[in-house]
């Protein structure tokens, strides 16, 4: 086989590798996000018809209950799945840079969000939500990137 057509075979072979990695990533993200979405909409309002949920006077810690049940299982499916074959031995340690990418990418949207406010001085629904979609496709790019360099590497 020729020099160029091994060349070929190998930049087929990773550029497949790495869209089956970002389809399960965003497989993943897409379930995390039902997760954090769903639980919210659950413990604040109920289920339809049952006048509210076990939290609906505490709805920002409703809000972290539900972004704490999703980072656990973003972590769960990236690390069984998406990244099964290069995950770090000691499970501490991977959890806790997990995590610290996550609070990152959350800054990030959050940041979005006061620039929006504070530097723009916009302040209506649809400036919010697309500054939260702004900075919540910055964020899966950092974590993307973040999770293959630093979270979850081969052994």
């Amino acid at each position: 086989m020729s020099v160029l057509a091994s060349l070929a075979l190998r930049t087929g072979e990773a550029i497949r590798g790495i869209w089956r990695e970002v389809t399960k990533f965003g497989i993943v993200g897409a379930l995390a996000f039902v997760v954090d979405n769903g639980g919210y909409n659950l413990l604040v309002f109920g289920l339809p018809g049952a006048g509210g949920g076990p939290m609906r006077s505490a709805p920002v810690r409703a809000s972290v209950a539900a972004a704490a049940a999703a980072m656990i299982f973003s972590w769960a499916g990236n690390r069984y799945w998406t990244y099964r074959h290069q995950h770090r031995e000691k499970l501490t340690q991977e959890l806790a840079l997990f995590t610290f990418v996550n609070v990152v990418g959350l800054v990030i949207t959050a940041g979005t969000v006061y620039v929006s406010r504070h530097a723009a001085g916009l302040d209506s629904v649809l400036s919010d939500n697309v500054a939260r979609i702004f900075g919540w496709g910055v964020a899966t790019l950092f974590r993307f990137f973040a999770y293959r360099r630093y979270v979850f590497v081969a052994p």
